[in-house]
């Protein structure tokens, strides 16, 4: 949960770079509830936003251990009610930590999804709940993991790479 709340505007090879010391410093659930926010902020400054996710990350490390016996919740619902936990970040944890069938609408998602014409939406909630109609419920997990690679490295917003990409004799973008 704390790396998807750093991840927010920020690599992943910069939260990777941050977690070891951050996890040594704070070593449980009640450790982060029980922090300094000032030094939290400090051991997280390099991810960005530093002072609201340490805010985040103590918030929601307050209720998890208050309101649910220091366990990360498993449902969509609770996991939106933690302090900067959002429809997204709670995807990524029920998918990533608990393997729950999930689907993370992120800004390569809603483009690609777009582009495909299996959506014509921008917003996040109403484009997960279109996609989850169309896909299969085992595939959630893979497809946004496949997608977002995708949109990493192939379908980049600015400059795609048509050239080189599968879906090209299916991607209306190019057909057109």
């Amino acid at each position: 949960m704390v790396a998807t709340i750093l991840s927010a505007q920020c690599t992943d090879h910069r939260v990777n770079q941050v977690l070891p010391a951050l996890f040594k410093t704070y070593p449980s659930v009640k450790a982060f509830a029980l922090s300094d926010l000032n030094k939290l902020s400090r051991v997280i400054h390099s991810c960005g936003y530093h002072n609201q996710k340490a805010k985040s990350i103590q918030g929601s490390s307050l209720m998890i251990m208050n309101e649910h016996g220091g366990k990360v919740p498993r449902t969509i619902e609770e996991l939106v009610k933690l302090p900067g936990v959002g429809r997204k970040t709670a995807n990524c944890i029920l998918g990533e930590c608990f393997r729950v069938p999930s689907m993370v609408i992120d800004t390569h998602m809603i483009r690609i999804m777009n582009l495909l014409r299996f959506t014509t939406s921008k917003d996040p909630k109403k484009i997960e709940l279109e996609l989850v109609e169309v896909f299969n419920k085992r595939d959630w997990v893979k497809l946004t993991h496949m997608v977002i690679d995708h949109g990493r490295a192939v379908c980049i917003a600015r400059r795609p790479q048509c050239n080189q990409c599968v879906l090209q004799d299916l991607c209306p973008s190019v057909l057109s």
